[in-house]
């Protein structure tokens, strides 16, 4: 537990910086404010805490120690809110008796209380994000809740705590530029704690950014987004506070919209989903589906559908990434047993045979005038054609909207009367609206272009009737 004490009345500065141990000391008040900014990537949290302390003029000996907790002793600062004109803080002192301790010593020209605060790195508190979605019955829009778990190890107990989470890395400009001035023999030879020193001033720079607690405030100020440098991180505020108790986990509330518009989706791709056609939820965090005020951390997100009868039918868990705003979540439900989706090959065959004569560099079209395949002559490039169908029968009550990619290497064309287009240079992507009960089959022709033919490696989309 962190304990601050205050010296009473006035002492000499030689007599506390000999005998400090001797000093009769009281007990500092309570934390006014504390605020645990969390930064994941680094195992690190910023703590800041403010106190009401009363002075007397002359010199002042302020106790602060941090005994069985993971603070940073390095990191430990102190600084005046109130009556700056009047405090200065004389020295920093470390016995070596109790090395889990500072002593400051300060003069005062004050005789009354100020706001002082207290900053410094911890370790050992953490924190992850999930979120629950509960469709209506109808799917047509959903219930969206998130929350935030931070547990702590640190050793210490914060009460009536703010909470911010940084999420991102943060562009350590200033760690780049202290090692630059290093030989590399000196970094190899640097232990860990002493490569952190170059990283935690600048840490401490980005994670104070718009975080400057008012001497009387709650800290009740909205989520927020930061951008600096050529890095990209924001800092995610919970509303209210919170106790976070040593040894324990706490779940807060961090979001809740409750009508939020998604749209479903059938897709096919193979390389993301394997070989199956799998439903989708797709929603986006923006206004216009009452989101986007900030982005979302990355957590898990469990998906419910109410079922009509007072009850909910859970359909998946899912990890999604820090989600910016903008940008779309898109939930995978799995494959739907109510939609058959089968690929069938109808047909194959070759055409547009060249032939090369031996001994010559002059390359012929089978079928021209006088070019035949003889026996002194070699095929060098033929075309490969295929007819498929792709089948989708829908036996749901709802029409639904089909997404197929399909990739294919080499020199090809498509052929298709389907609204299709290149997702890549090696994919193709067409789009179907499928109606309840509704067998359709989606045609469509591959030309391979083999041997001397293919020139290239990408896709062609050409329009045009495919006949089964």
């Amino acid at each position: 537990m962190i304990r601050g004490t205050i010296a009473l009345g006035t002492l000499l500065l030689a007599t506390f910086a000999v005998r400090a141990e001797n000093v009769d000391l009281s007990t500092v008040p309570t934390r006014n404010t504390v605020q645990l900014t969390i930064y994941n990537s680094e195992d690190l949290t910023l703590v800041r805490e403010t106190r009401k302390v009363s002075f007397k003029p002359g010199a002042n000996p302020l106790q602060f120690s941090w005994a069985n907790t993971l603070i940073d002793p390095t990191s430990v600062e102190l600084r005046f809110l109130t009556h700056k004109d009047k405090l200065t803080l004389l020295d920093s002192t470390f016995p070596h008796a109790k090395p889990q301790m500072v002593y400051w010593n300060i003069q005062s020209e004050l005789d009354g209380e100020a706001m002082v605060e207290i900053t410094y790195f911890t370790s050992g508190i953490s924190w992850s994000a999930d979120y629950l979605c509960i469709a209506n019955p109808a799917e047509t829009d959903m219930r969206l809740e998130g929350f935030v778990r931070v547990h702590n190890n640190s050793g210490e107990e914060y009460e009536d705590a703010q909470v911010r989470l940084v999420v991102g890395r943060i562009n350590l400009v200033q760690k780049i530029a202290e090692l630059a001035r290093i030989t590399p023999q000196q970094v190899k030879d640097m232990e860990d704690n002493e490569r952190a020193s170059f990283k935690r001033p600048a840490l401490r720079k980005a994670m104070e950014k718009s975080a400057i607690m008012a001497p009387e405030s709650r800290l009740e100020e909205p989520k927020q987004v930061i951008k600096e440098g050529l890095g990209e991180y924001f800092i995610y505020t919970i509303e209210g506070t919170e106790t976070i108790r040593n040894g324990w986990s706490k779940r807060m509330r961090s979001l809740e919209a409750p009508k939020i518009p998604f749209k479903i989706q059938y897709r096919y791709r193979p390389v993301e989903y394997g070989d199956q056609l799998v439903r989708m939820y797709l929603l986006t965090n923006d206004k216009d589906s009452k989101l986007g005020t900030t982005p979302l951390p990355d957590g898990v997100v469990r998906v419910f559908r109410e079922n009509g009868r007072d009850g909910l039918s859970f359909l998946v868990a899912q990890p999604v990434k820090y989600i910016p705003i903008g940008d779309k979540i898109e939930l995978n439900l799995g494959p739907d047993p109510e939609v058959i989706f089968e690929l069938i090959k109808l047909r194959t065959w070759r055409d547009n045979l060249w032939v090369q004569l031996h001994g010559a560099s002059v390359f012929r079209k089978v079928g021209e005038p006088s070019v035949a395949i003889e026996v002194n002559s070699s095929v060098v490039g033929w075309d490969d054609h295929t007819l498929y169908t792709q089948r989708v029968r829908n036996y749901t009550k709802k029409p639904i909207d089909l997404e197929v990619r399909r990739n294919f290497p080499g020199h090809v064309v498509f052929r298709t009367e389907l609204p299709a287009k290149n997702h890549d240079y090696q994919t193709v992507e067409y789009t179907a609206t499928v109606q309840p009960a509704e067998k359709v089959n989606l045609l469509y022709e591959i030309i391979q272009h083999q041997g001397w033919l293919a020139k290239q490696n990408n896709i062609v989309i050409e329009k045009a009737v495919v006949s089964p």
